[in-house]
């Protein structure tokens, strides 16, 4: 027969005539520079990624890990002329107003997610989504603004809770929008065999449903956390700043961005120097608290399985 005769094998649907040896040759070795360029390609996009973050905390380190020691953790700012000095009372005003301010914006945020993406149906739903969306394109000293007229003035005073409530209201938007989105990635079949035992809507959303998505909603709360952690501008209207020790929430008070603002524009070259130190130590605490939540979520989701 033929060397190139139609056989009823080879006309058969689906048929692929062999490869020589050349042929596959030349096949693999295009799939192995493929993979390899694929590979390449990820991992150059990988380091772009983390390159200025890198950049950023190398610089702040070179600048100023100089300036930090233990007075610098320890003591009250000193004036102009003074040696030393330190900004514990930023750091502990810092905490305060971000606790307040989580209070304020995790269950606020989370509860909004919650609903658009297990109840929001219809116009209502849409309105919260839209605003939701607005509100995170705004500007925060206006966010700042708001809060001086809704807390400041009735007041008639600054205070750590108007500064927490400014910040707050910043976070509600990005923890809601990132609920809804990993909330609607939970398969509905989980939410099925829930309601298939017996189980109310509303417990099977917070016990399973809300449960398996644990993970993407405390990705999104610290997402939310990281961006007021550094704001200045909402607090230059509320909590205003104060150079002493205060820890009544109702009063004005520190906060290490404000410090940092302070030390920023001013003209001496020492308050410069604690600028940097203010800059390294509240990038070391943004990145301490997201790991060590993300840690402490892990190991609890990890005990719970």
């Amino acid at each position: 027969m033929p060397e190139n005769s139609i056989t009823p094998e080879t006309s058969a649907p689906g048929f692929l005539p062999e490869r020589s040896q050349s042929d596959q040759r030349l096949l693999d070795f295009r799939r192995r520079v493929t993979d390899r360029l694929a590979t390449g390609f990820a991992i150059l996009m990988a380091v772009l990624v983390v390159a200025p973050l890198l950049a950023v905390f190398g610089y702040l380190v070179v600048r100023g890990v100089g300036s930090l020691n233990l007075a610098f953790f320890t003591r009250l700012p000193v004036p102009v002329g003074e040696q030393g000095g330190g900004v514990a009372n930023a750091i502990v005003g810092s905490v305060m107003i971000l606790g307040i301010a989580s209070i304020i914006g995790v269950p606020w945020g989370i509860g909004a997610g919650i609903y658009l993406a297990e109840y929001g149906r219809g116009s209502f739903a849409a309105v919260l989504r839209f605003t939701a969306d607005v509100l995170n394109g705004v500007p925060s000293i206006v966010i700042g603004i708001v809060a001086y007229a809704l807390v400041v003035l009735p007041q008639k005073h600054f205070s750590a809770l108007s500064g927490g409530v400014a910040l707050g209201i910043m976070m509600i938007p990005t923890i809601t929008r990132a609920t809804e989105e990993v909330l609607l990635l939970v398969p509905l079949a989980i939410r099925e065999a829930a309601w298939g035992l017996g189980v109310a809507r509303w417990r099977s959303t917070l016990s399973v449903t809300l449960r398996t998505a644990s993970a993407g909603v405390i990705t999104a709360v610290m997402l939310a956390f990281a961006r007021i952690a550094g704001e200045t501008a909402p607090l230059l209207f509320t909590a205003f700043g104060n150079q002493f020790w205060n820890l009544n929430p109702n009063q004005p008070t520190a906060a290490l961005p404000l410090q940092l603002f302070v030390y920023a524009i001013s003209p001496f070259d020492e308050w410069h120097r604690l600028a940097w130190a203010c800059a390294l130590v509240l990038i070391v605490l943004i990145v301490g608290a997201v790991a060590a939540v993300r840690l402490a979520a892990s190991h609890g989701m990890m005990r719970a399985s």
